[in-house]
């Protein structure tokens, strides 16, 4: 999957109808309290920017597209019979 734009991750976010913070924490990357009390990424922020250099890999993005079921040629599905920490009694 190739490099996404600033631009092409922001909207990957918004469809997927999560901030920058979630965002982050679903990808593992580091949340920090911001200047006014809530929690950010800073790490994020910088993806989604256009002028800064970092840019988020292309097997991460696709990571983040299939996590948020928009990958466009893969969907992730729980193996059949397998348990799941939140069905458990």
């Amino acid at each position: 999957m190739p490099i996404p734009t600033g631009d092409q991750l922001k909207a990957s976010r918004t469809a997927a109808g999560l901030s920058q913070a979630q965002a982050a924490e679903l990808m593992g990357y580091p949340l920090q309290t911001g200047s006014r009390g809530g929690v950010q990424s800073r790490t994020w922020q910088a993806l989604e920017s256009a002028t800064d250099e970092r840019n988020m890999q292309g097997p991460a993005y696709a990571m983040f597209l299939l996590l948020t079921g928009q990958h466009p040629d893969y969907v992730l599905a729980r193996r059949s019979g397998a348990a799941h920490p939140a069905d458990a009694p």
